[in-house]
């Protein structure tokens, strides 16, 4: 029992701190975050007060209307704060990979599968939807990346289905903030045996490609390669 106190002990100052630390970022782009949330909870706490007396139980329904404040300023700064939080992610490199590796259970992420020499990336992710490629970049340049992704997952697995979306704000784009919920959005055809399987293949072929012995440098003019693979010695 005191080890578990003290471990319980130990990890309150660390969520009251995250909290203080999320609350500190939020308000740097959300100005009336205090405000906002002082608003919240007046109001609730106030409307429960007021229904208790006009009942002739202020007191049981100030104590309700006092947790459900605190649950309705929980859920407002909840809200804020992912919003602050994307507002800061929006266009920055990387961002979409960011929101991948936080999208939940069931779920596993690779990022920059594919990329070109503007720096557009392509990200991958494999769940009981299928497959769904993330680009985001230049628009027009990475729908090369991503029909070029799509071939290879098609030959590799052509008995799952790939999905593919351009993170963004223009027509026919998603915004970074509705990513997650785009991709749940999808239907889920595989189960869970189906999901790892693909994962394995798709790993296997990174090792595999990885693990592939290349030559350093240019190839030097008029050499030519050997027939057959290298023999044992």
């Amino acid at each position: 029992m005191a080890r578990k106190e003290t471990a319980a002990d130990a990890a309150n100052p660390g969520r009251l701190k995250q909290i203080a630390l999320t609350y500190k970022m939020t308000s740097k782009v959300d100005k009336k975050i205090g405000l906002v949330l002082a608003a919240v909870g007046i109001v609730t706490f106030g409307v429960f007060l007021a229904i208790g007396f006009l009942i002739g139980h202020p007191i049981y329904l100030g104590i309700l209307g006092l947790l459900l404040a605190f649950l309705a300023t929980a859920i407002v700064f909840g809200r804020r704060a992912e919003r602050a939080a994307f507002g800061q992610m929006e266009g920055q490199p990387g961002a979409a990979a960011a929101v991948l590796d936080n999208i939940g259970r069931g779920w596993s992420t690779t990022p920059a599968v594919a990329m070109n020499r503007s720096q557009d990336v392509v990200h991958r992710a494999v769940g009981k939807a299928g497959i769904v490629l993330v680009a985001e970049g230049n628009p027009n340049r990475v729908k090369s990346l991503l029909a070029a992704e799509k071939k290879k997952m098609n030959r590799i697995v052509a008995d799952v289905p790939v999905h593919d979306v351009i993170v963004g704000t223009g027509e026919g784009q998603v915004e970074l903030k509705k990513l997650r919920t785009t991709l749940l959005k999808f239907p889920r055809v595989l189960t869970g045996p189906q999901v790892t399987a693909t994962n394995d293949r798709l790993r296997a072929l990174g090792d595999l490609m990885s693990n592939m012995p290349l030559p350093k440098g240019p190839m030097p003019k008029g050499m030519k390669l050997p027939r057959g693979g290298p023999k044992g010695r």
